[in-house]
């Protein structure tokens, strides 16, 4: 008997928490990990208002927006309905739908804002939705906003249930400035940051010579 030395491949995916308690209300692991991640870094300088004595400062952590495609495919479970009913009933509609409706304030909570407002209610409060956190290894687990999201349905079954997607997803990263040091989104975003300096401190410095200088001054 042989056994397989092949790594486990993570999956990445979304975790949906409570905002206030941090407790975990929905994982969503992507079918097939991405063979492409766009990573955007804007510095947050101070600008204009800086003199010249203060060219560097700056006010917050960089903002960083992230986008992939992942694909959904229900093809190969098509092959074994058996054991794969779901499918078989609504194809891919489950796996869409947990993505989708992380934009999607709760139904819930707008029939009672509804309600409230019936009732005469002066001010009522958006619906706070579930926090998202994008997990791409354990070194890289943030708070995101989702600022984009679409979906290309790419085949269908006979009921016209759609068995094979791809979803384009745009997420921006919430920063320390975003969400504060004592919110628990806050917390896993400086983890996240100080992970970064632990990182780039185990990459080995070149010396000047290997960029052709001798000295600076």
């Amino acid at each position: 008997m042989t056994t397989s030395i092949s790594p486990k491949v993570l999956k990445g995916g979304l975790i949906l928490i409570d905002p206030e308690s941090g407790a975990v209300q929905r994982v969503i692991a992507l079918q097939y990990n991405p063979d492409l991640l766009t990573r955007t870094l804007v510095p947050q300088s101070v600008g204009g208002t800086a003199t010249l004595a203060e060219p560097l400062r700056l006010k917050g952590p960089p903002i960083e927006t992230i986008k992939l495609d992942a694909e959904i495919d229900a093809t190969d479970q098509l092959e074994f309905p058996d054991q794969h009913r779901t499918v078989l009933e609504v194809g891919i509609h489950p796996q869409l739908a947990a993505l989708e409706t992380i934009v999607y304030p709760d139904s819930g909570a707008l029939i009672r804002n509804n309600q409230m407002a019936n009732a005469g209610t002066l001010e009522i409060v958006p619906v706070q939705a579930p926090l998202p956190l994008f997990v791409w290894s354990k070194s890289r687990v943030v708070p995101v906003r989702i600022t984009d999201f679409s979906i290309i349905e790419e085949a269908f079954d006979v009921n016209l249930n759609p068995i094979r997607a791809r979803v384009n997803l745009g997420m921006r990263v919430l920063n320390i400035n975003d969400l504060g040091f004592g919110d628990k989104g806050g917390h896993l975003f400086m983890v996240y940051q100080q992970s970064r300096e632990q990182l780039a401190r185990k990459a080995s410095s070149a010396s000047l010579s290997s960029l052709g200088l001798s000295s600076l001054f």
